[in-house]
């Protein structure tokens, strides 16, 4: 592992490769693009004109008078991933006990997505699902798989990811937080797949502790002497957030991807005193969480106590908050506000670890189930998008989707076909609320590693769940009706032979066999 103090961060920028030099704002149609002498990849401008419905050619014949247009020059996208938080976490989605004004805004000034859901129930493969397009049982890492002594195991070099689209368009592409797809310098290096620069944890078990000895800038260990040993003198979150509003700054003339990838709320819980003390005695009666404080695995893994879990948990998500508060601000102040789209969202369902207690805070909201579970609390995720002009405010949608469609959302933005097939469907006629030419998926599929393999499929308002899949691959399914049972507390698949028929089919024939994660029969 190569060091390098946190000070010498400007000699790695320096050293990075040279990006776009200047930025076209707004072109006024065909004739100004030719004029412009701005060097600009081509392709971004395939969507220079307004994209009719006849795009989708016969699904929308009847629609040939809507037309759905987006900028002659695509947007800068920002992407923020929270780590665990709930459906219900927040203001816009029932939350009662805290306050997230600045998300909130999101939902106010854009669109709130009701039926929207994670790649997974854990972080690993809810995070490639994002990165290719792909559901689990189709991407290439599949489950949470450690490579010691840091990093987890890496996507392949022959993937391609959102990152190389969007690098490969012109667009700078930065990454900051928690990455978790690749062991430093291995071929799922952030570097390695698409990311001019990462700042953050390469590995998610390293991302539990909220004041680690290290975080790395692309390949370079960052030590943080302020939190050598038992000290606590550098809150992570704060170090990424500021590297995340510099790579806004320095990329202000340039088109750029930003994955904000937080590791709030994750367990451990823990916050700075400072905004801690603002939560104390809010929440009683406190169960202090007793953790790993000394010894050899001490801030490698197992979490340190807190004494007001809830205190914490409360101070971190205004924190997380605050943060989102001031990219928006950061936009705004550089005139980007109306060419950006904002989307924020999480990787899964709330935890239970730490001493989190998301039954208090109702972190589900109506939903059954945590982190690590199938059923719709670990996989049903709060979505919102902002994008001045484009997405009209205060709107929300009951569009199903998930984070594979992702990837072709944001490549119809760019105005360019993504080389390689995915699972994923485009929900940009949703994003611009332009009628109906949404298209809609067949089903929904999700498969789990652990605990004895679970499997889930989704299919209009029919929910079917399958556990301990590794003993009994053709075991039972659950069947519930969501429009009616939205808790999925009524197994109705006695009374319909016919739909678990269908489901079961959908089951076995969703997935493809991965050598490295072997599942079912």
């Amino acid at each position: 592992m190569d060091e390098c103090p946190l000070e010498s961060r400007a000699a790695l920028l320096e050293s990075r490769v040279a990006l776009p030099e200047s930025r076209v704002a707004m072109l006024q149609g065909c004739a100004a693009l030719l004029e412009s002498r701005v060097p600009v990849h081509w392709n971004r401008f395939f969507i220079a004109f307004p994209i009719v419905a006849c795009l989708l050619l016969g699904a929308c014949g009847e629609r040939e008078n809507a037309a759905v247009q987006t900028p002659a020059v695509p947007p800068n996208i920002i992407y923020i991933l929270a780590d665990d938080l709930g459906y219900g976490d927040l203001g816009c989605y029932g939350q009662e006990k805290f306050n997230t004004p600045n998300i909130d805004r999101l939902a106010q000034e854009g669109l709130l997505f009701t039926q929207h859901y994670s790649g997974s129930t854990v972080c690993a493969p809810s995070r490639a699902a994002l990165l290719t397009g792909m559901h689990t049982g189709h991407t290439v890492v599949r489950g949470n798989r450690e490579v010691q002594p840091e990093g987890q195991h890496p996507i392949p070099d022959s993937t391609y990811t959102l990152a190389e689209m969007f690098r490969e368009n012109g667009y700078a592409t930065g990454a900051f937080g928690k990455w978790g797809l690749g062991y430093p310098g291995s071929e799922g290096d952030p570097n390695a797949q698409g990311f001019d620069t990462f700042f953050g944890y390469n590995c998610q078990r390293m991302g539990h502790h909220y004041y680690p000895h290290h975080l790395w800038y692309n390949r370079d260990s960052i030590v943080l002497e302020e939190n050598a040993g038992k000290l606590k003198g550098r809150y992570a979150p704060e170090l990424i957030h500021r590297e995340t509003l510099n790579f806004i700054e320095e990329n202000r003339e340039n088109p750029f991807f930003l994955y904000v990838a937080s590791i709030i709320p994750h367990a451990e819980l823990a916050a700075p005193e400072e905004t801690l003390q603002r939560f104390r005695g809010r929440y009683p009666p406190e169960k202090p969480y007793e953790g790993t404080d000394q010894g050899p695995q001490y801030r490698k893994g197992p979490y340190e106590s807190q004494q007001k879990p809830r205190a914490a948990f409360a101070a971190m998500i205004s924190i997380l908050d605050r943060q989102v508060g001031e990219i928006m601000e950061k936009v705004r102040e550089l005139g980007l506000e109306e060419n950006t789209l904002i989307v924020f969202t999480s990787d899964n369902g709330p935890h239970l670890e730490g001493g989190a207690d998301p039954d208090y805070f109702d972190s589900n909201g109506p939903l059954r189930g945590y982190k690590r579970d199938l059923y719709e609390g670990g996989i049903r995720v709060p979505m919102l998008a902002r994008w001045p002009g484009w997405i009209p405010p205060g709107t929300r949608t009951d569009h199903i989707s998930a984070f594979w469609d992702v990837f072709p959302t944001f490549a119809e933005i760019l105005g360019v076909a993504p080389p390689v097939e995915m699972d994923g469907i485009s929900f940009l006629p949703t994003l611009l609320q332009a009628g109906d030419g949404q298209e809609q998926h067949a089903y929904l599929y999700w498969e789990f590693h652990e605990q004895g393999g679970r499997q889930s499929v989704r299919k209009a308002d029919w929910k079917a769940v399958r556990y301990e899949v590794l003993e009994h691959p053709d075991g039972p399914v659950e069947l519930y009706d969501l429009s009616e049972d939205l808790g999925e507390t009524q197994n109705i698949a006695s009374d319909h032979p016919e739909v678990v028929a269908e489901m079961e089919k959908i089951l076995r024939e969703a997935r493809t066999p991965s050598a490295e994660f072997r599942f079912g029969g």
